[in-house]
């Protein structure tokens, strides 16, 4: 049907408010209700929506504005003091699940017990593992940023390190990414990959001070029509995803975050918020649901064995733990308190679109069988749904109640 995606769009939009005002009723994030609603829709259960490109593109659009909006209202100052914390807890948020994951991967990833092993004969059992492992040292923090957007922590202590090392986990995940799949595709060059890293935030810095400049200029002459500020704004908010993306081969949620850094360092602080509130409201009546709901509809839990579900369960129990003791373990070495190590472990739990789009990649080259990524996208699923639960029991205390929707 050509215009069904008006009927997928306003049942996705209703049913993800509904559940989230019935989520909020037990005092948990509305985010919680939105990914059960596309658990629901979608083949797993019900089935009334499928998964298509205008979703997709929809959805990743809405994780873009997400994080730049979070970019734009985070304390830059209070990201700086987290820098050298943020690299220990991104290294050791890596190597634990890195290692997790590839013990895992040799326990159960056995031939004989997979009956269609779709693994192609370049990815030896070796690699396949380790690819299990780089799976899960991917983090997607878009629903923790808007968790803790509701819990008001978002520039908390614990908030800066967990957006800090998010960025650092994105570098560090898409080099051990480039290692392993250099192995299987000739045509990875991982020297020219660690270059266009480097390069990518040399250009940001260059690109932000150039930008800054700019806007802080042409705002204050044009400061009696706000509205052209906003379609500024988000075209450079675009422009350096794309570019982060295309050009350096770094996510274009990566980039989204620095412009709305740039953008937070540049304006007034009464421009600043004038400028998130029209991102937060098309983010809230449109793309936010879209992009929540979208994680729910890619589950599919066709052709589950016992010995698949066992593999689909510990994977899920070491992504959670693996992420809650190596985040947190960082954080406390970095002189953080018991309960902010334990925020900011349970903050990076999330894997999201980010695990999704790495195991897409090994698919391809033949490192991870068809049978073994079902169980991904239940790590995914589980990860993503329990993070915000996690977060609102570890953020504890007068100022973090979930504000009521009207």
């Amino acid at each position: 049907m050509q215009y069904k995606y008006l009927f997928d769009l306003a049942l996705i939009l209703l049913s993800t408010k509904v559940l989230g005002l019935f989520s909020q009723r037990f005092r948990l994030p509305h985010v919680v209700g939105a990914l059960i609603a596309g658990l629901l829709l979608g083949p797993a259960v019900l089935g009334i929506i499928q998964e298509t490109d205008f979703l997709k593109t929809t959805a990743n659009l809405g994780v873009i504005v997400l994080m730049f909006t979070s970019g734009m209202e985070t304390d830059i100052h209070e990201l700086k003091k987290s820098g050298k914390a943020a690299f220990v807890i991104a290294l050791i948020g890596v190597l634990l699940p890195l290692a997790g994951g590839f013990a895992v991967g040799c326990y159960f990833n056995n031939p004989e017990l997979l009956v269609n092993n779709s693994a192609g004969p370049e990815g030896s059992l070796f690699l396949q593992n380790i690819f299990l492992g780089i799976i899960l040292t991917a983090t997607s923090v878009s629903i923790t940023v808007e968790t803790l957007r509701e819990l008001g922590k978002l520039r908390s202590p614990a908030g800066s390190a967990i957006l800090g090392a998010a960025i650092i986990d994105d570098v560090l995940g898409i080099i051990a990414l480039t290692i392993v799949t250099s192995f299987s595709d000739e045509s990875v060059n991982v020297a020219w990959v660690l270059i266009k890293i480097v390069l990518f935030f040399v250009f940001a810095l260059a690109a932000g001070v150039g930008f800054s400049r700019f806007y802080r200029w042409w705002t204050c002459k044009t400061d009696e029509n706000r509205t052209q500020h906003v379609i500024v704004a988000f075209a450079f908010c675009l422009l350096f995803s794309f570019v982060a993306e295309v050009i350096f081969g770094v996510a274009d949620i990566t980039g989204a975050f620095v412009a709305g850094l740039v953008l937070s360092n540049t304006s007034s602080e009464k421009r600043s918020q004038y400028l998130a509130s029209n991102f937060e409201t098309i983010s809230f009546l449109y793309l936010s649901p879209v992009f929540f709901a979208s994680i729910g509809l890619q589950v599919e839990l066709t052709g589950m064995n016992t010995h698949i579900l066992l593999f689909a369960v510990a994977l899920t129990i070491v992504a959670i733990l693996s992420k809650i003791l190596g985040c947190g373990l960082g954080a406390k070495l970095c002189r953080y308190t018991n309960q902010e190590s334990l925020q900011i472990g349970v903050g990076m739990i999330s894997r999201g679109e980010v695990a999704l789009i790495v195991a897409t990649k090994g698919a391809d080259l033949g490192l991870i069988s068809k049978e073994l990524f079902g169980p991904v996208i239940v790590v995914v699923v589980v990860t993503t749904i329990i993070t915000p639960i996690l977060l609102k029991l570890v953020f504890h205390g007068k100022d973090e109640q979930v504000p009521a929707e009207t």
